[in-house]
């Protein structure tokens, strides 16, 4: 909205001229993020008391855990308004790339949000019943995989997909690209998800996330830095580095309240949609198997569930990990919450150092 009506007017007032630059926008986006989630965070988790909308936490999850029921949570509104305000603020809403962010955001953030509405309202223990969560999210990577096929400006999206370490070689994934996109997005959504168990945990990696991405998304949208990095140049990707300053803005305001003991949960509102945005964010750069490094937590999260699941399943009951997600397994070892937490995030430091260092290791 600033940016549609601010910068029309720089053939009046020079000193506008600043809202055409990108970097100008992310970091006002970055800071706009911040202060909402600092103004809301109070006042909601105050509305969230009040009418009881708190965690219950599951008799099978680790003991410790059973002092934090009654948190509040839903927090991830918190979250979708501090990224959701300051991308209607500050950038061009014409854009493709803004426009099919926020799809992405505001689809999953409602999927979440009826997953928990359910629980933590209508005291339904299951919430949204894992099958209709899932369609939910098919649905989404077949309309995000169908967009991208059939209306991305410049035929950007052929079906193909930068391979890290390597210049100028692409895989081509022909007619599964599609089938790609859904495991993509419907993936890293549900690998937050996971994640999100421990106070601060998820959302100090996301934040971790969306700073690479915001970089890597300003370099994609200009010719001079793609073509010296032998990356693929988007026109107009630079729009993304205003959503991803939004985004990393919003997790630094809400962890203010979900650093350890947490005020507030996120809950799958907010899970769901942060992963969800992670992987459309990959897909629209075309840096999709860069997810996997850059997300390397949350990876090896949603890798310790499936082989923990597999090993019970199909060896008589076996478990690889005291309990699974992983991050689990270390309380059960004895290890502090906080230092699973920060131990986690040097993790999340070193995978998102080791993304930039691909664009130019190659």
């Amino acid at each position: 909205m600033l940016y549609h009506l601010l910068a029309p007017l720089t053939h009046y007032i020079s000193g506008l001229n600043v809202f055409r630059y990108i970097t100008f926008r992310a970091a006002g986006a970055t800071v706009t993020a911040i202060f909402i989630c600092l103004i809301l965070g109070p006042l909601f988790i105050r509305l969230l008391k009040k009418y009881q909308v708190t965690e219950s936490i599951r008799p099978e999850g680790p003991e410790r855990h059973q002092a934090k029921s009654g948190t509040p949570t839903m927090g991830g509104l918190i979250i979708l308004a501090g990224i959701i305000i300051p991308t209607l603020l500050w950038a061009d809403l014409t854009n493709y790339f803004t426009q099919m962010i926020l799809l992405v955001t505001v689809w999953l953030g409602a999927i979440g949000f009826m997953d928990d509405y359910l629980k933590a309202i209508k005291r339904q223990p299951k919430g949204l019943v894992a099958r209709k969560k899932m369609i939910g999210q098919l649905l989404l990577g077949a309309i995000f995989a169908a967009a991208l096929v059939w209306m991305a400006p410049d035929q950007l999206y052929d079906g193909t997909t930068e391979i890290p370490f390597f210049k100028n070689y692409m895989l081509s994934l022909g007619i599964l690209y599609g089938p790609f996109v859904v495991v993509v997005i419907t993936g890293s959504s549900n690998a937050v998800n996971l994640t999100d168990g421990l106070d601060g945990l998820a959302i100090g990696l996301c934040a971790l996330c969306f700073m690479t991405f915001a970089g890597i998304a300003y370099l994609s949208g200009r010719v001079d830095f793609s073509q010296y990095l032998a990356i693929d140049y988007l026109p107009g990707a630079g729009e993304l580095a205003v959503y991803c300053g939004a985004a990393f803005g919003s997790a630094l305001g809400f962890l203010w309240f979900n650093s350890h003991p947490a005020e507030v949960f996120m809950g799958d509102t907010g899970s769901l949609a942060l992963g969800g945005a992670l992987g459309a964010i990959a897909i629209l750069l075309k840096k999709e198997l860069l997810l996997v490094v850059v997300g390397g937590v949350f990876v090896m999260v949603a890798l310790s569930v499936i082989i923990q699941v597999l090993s019970y399943r199909y060896r008589g009951g076996k478990r690889v990990f005291k309990m699974a997600p992983i991050h689990h397994h270390f309380e059960l070892c004895g290890w502090a919450e906080s230092k699973i937490v920060v131990r986690f995030w040097i993790l999340g430091a070193l995978c998102a150092l080791l993304t930039l260092a691909t664009l130019k290791v190659r």
